[in-house]
C-alpha cells in the first residue's frame, strides 16, 4: 500500500500528468469535430460514429487517449530514473519489481479514467458539430436504436468501445514497460507506436490462414490500416504479405472460436516477451 499511495502522490503532484491530459483532451475533441464535419450526407452509421467518437485520425497508430496513457507510463518511470524518490528500490530487486508493479496497477484506473473522459467529451463535441445533412437514425430512435448488450455480452458499438477503453489501458502498460527496458521515455513512446503497425500484419495473417478477417469492432479501431485503405495501399500491402483474405470488404461480425484463440495467442505473445525482457533487464540493473 505505501507504494501505491506513493506512486499516486507522485503522479498528481507532476505538471508533465496534467499537461499531458489537457494535450489530449483538446487534441481529442478537435479531432472528433474535424472528423464529424466531413462525415457524408445521410444516416450515421455505427462505424463512423465509433470513429468520431474514439477520434481515430487517420495514419496515427494509436488514438489520442491511447498516445496520451503510453507517455503517462514512459514518464511515470523516467521520472522515477532521474529523480528516484525511493532509495533503497534502486538497490534491491525485489523492492524496484514491487515499484513496477505498482505503477502499474496506479497507472490502469488513470488511463481507464482518460479513456472514459475522453469518450465523453468527444460524444458531446460530435453531437454538437454533426452536420444538418447527417442525420442520427436509429441513434435517435428509441424503437430502432441498436441494442448494446445482448444476453449480458456488449455487441456493436458498446463491444468496440469496450475494445477502445481496454487498448487506453494497454497502451499505458506498454509505454511503461518500453521505457522500463530502454531506459528513454522517447524510445519507449517510438516502441509504442510502432507495436500496433508491426502487430497488425502478424495477426491478420494468423486470421487469414483460419478463412477469417478482423471483426468489425476491431477494424473500427484501427485507423492506420483504415487510412492505407483510403490511400490505395490496403490491398498492395496485404498482397506483399499474404493478407488478401484479411483486406477484403465485409470484415465478419465475428470469430470462430479456433480464430479467436489464435488471435488472443498471437496478440498475448509480444506482451509476455515485453514482461520477460523487463524481468531480465531488473535482473541485470542495480538500478532501476
Amino acid at each position: 500500500m505505501r507504494v501505491l499511495a506513493y506512486e499516486l502522490r507522485r503522479l498528481r503532484s507532476l505538471r508533465s500528468t496534467w499537461l499531458i491530459v489537457s494535450a489530449v483532451v483538446c487534441c481529442d475533441v478537435a479531432a472528433a469535430v474535424v472528423l464529424t464535419r466531413q462525415l457524408p450526407a445521410g444516416p450515421l452509421s455505427t462505424t463512423e460514429a465509433v470513429r468520431a467518437v474514439t477520434a481515430l485520425v487517420p495514419l496515427l497508430p494509436l488514438p489520442f487517449a491511447a498516445l496520451g496513457a503510453g507517455a503517462l507510463g514512459a514518464l511515470s518511470y523516467r521520472h522515477e530514473v532521474r529523480y528516484p524518490g525511493l532509495a533503497a528500490s534502486r538497490v534491491t530487486l525485489l523492492r524496484r519489481l514491487w515499484l513496477l508493479v505498482g505503477k502499474l496497477v496506479v497507472l490502469a484506473p488513470v488511463a481507464l479514467a482518460l479513456a472514459v473522459l475522453t469518450l465523453t467529451l468527444d460524444a458531446l463535441a460530435v453531437r454538437l458539430a454533426l452536420p444538418t445533412g447527417v442525420t442520427l437514425g436509429v441513434f435517435d430512435d428509441p424503437v430502432l436504436r441498436p441494442e448494446l448488450f445482448v444476453d449480458g455480452a456488449p455487441v456493436g458499438p458498446a463491444r468496440s468501445l469496450a475494445a477502445f477503453v481496454l487498448l487506453v489501458v494497454v497502451s499505458g502498460w506498454a509505454g511503461l514497460l518500453f521505457t522500463a527496458v530502454v531506459r528513454s521515455a522517447v524510445a519507449g513512446l517510438l516502441a509504442l507506436l510502432a507495436a500496433p503497425v508491426l502487430l497488425e500484419p502478424a495477426a491478420a495473417m494468423a486470421l487469414s490462414r483460419l478463412g477469417d478477417s478482423w471483426p468489425l469492432w476491431a477494424q473500427e479501431l484501427m485507423p492506420f490500416r483504415f487510412s492505407l485503405g483510403r490511400f490505395g495501399l490496403g490491398s498492395g500491402l496485404g498482397s506483399r504479405l499474404g493478407l488478401a483474405s484479411s483486406a477484403r470488404p465485409g470484415p465478419v461480425a465475428g470469430l470462430a472460436p479456433a480464430g479467436v484463440a489464435e488471435l488472443l495467442v498471437t496478440l498475448a505473445v509480444p506482451g509476455v516477451v515485453l514482461l520477460l525482457g523487463c524481468l531480465l533487464t531488473q535482473l541485470r540493473r542495480r538500478a532501476l
